[in-house]
């Protein structure tokens, strides 16, 4: 179970770290609404409050699943990648709108499904979409990709911002992910989403990795192609 996999302290002081960010935020937009005049702006940041702590479940509801993975409770099935990514996007664009981000999806192959569950998928999307919230620039949008890759579906998720250090890209890429990843050149994160994505993936018999590029990092998921045909 997860607290077996890097101990029950550091499971506590990773999970406390992970949360402080989307709990912090919601006070801070629940002491603006004081000063709020306009009931539109305050419908707004009522709307980032009900998002933000959505992050704040999701986030513990996927630990839940880590523990209950051993389990083996989620079946896997047909599923369609896009629908997938395009709900994940759905949910995503205004806390990316928020933070002065802009997440843009880009779909290069047929349409078809990949062997997967569809909750564990969804919730490696929405890891891999927070994290280059968190490390994107302003500037350039995050962009989530779907194509084919030697055989399978490639889900990947591209961000600009700081570079992965040399031992992190060694540690994803040989499959070593055993805890949370520090990325010290991404402050501010326990590297705790990548983990959980990392589980999920593993679970779904998926290869999990990154591509480093000059300026920034793709996060990727490699899925087996369904032999059953897309009905959308």
């Amino acid at each position: 179970m997860e607290s077996e996999v890097f101990g029950a302290s550091s499971s506590a002081a990773i999970v406390a770290h992970e949360l402080k960010g989307p709990l912090s935020l919601s006070r801070q937009l629940a002491l603006s609404l004081e000063l709020e005049n306009s009931l539109a702006d305050a419908r707004e940041i009522g709307r980032q409050i009900a998002a933000t702590s959505e992050r704040a479940l999701r986030q513990v509801e996927d630990l839940t699943r880590v523990a209950r993975l051993d389990d083996a409770l989620f079946e896997m099935e047909p599923v369609n990648p896009r629908i997938v990514c395009d709900e994940v996007v759905a949910e995503l664009w205004k806390m990316f709108r928020f933070n002065r981000r802009e997440l843009k999806i880009d779909y290069r192959n047929k349409q078809r499904l990949v062997v997967a569950n569809r909750q564990l998928l969804y919730s490696v999307v929405y890891n891999f979409c927070l994290n280059a919230m968190n490390y994107g620039e302003e500037e350039l949008p995050s962009l989530v990709a779907v194509y084919d890759k030697q055989g399978k579906i490639r889900i990947d998720v591209r961000d600009y911002g700081p570079a992965v250090p040399t031992k992190v890209w060694r540690e994803i890429k040989n499959g070593l992910v055993k805890k949370p990843v520090d990325i010290a050149m991404r402050p501010g994160s326990s590297g705790l989403g990548l983990y959980i994505a990392a589980k999920f993936a593993n679970y779904m018999r998926g290869d999990f990795g990154l591509v480093r590029h000059r300026d920034g990092t793709s996060f990727y998921v490699d899925l087996p192609i369904s032999g059953q045909l897309s009905l959308v």
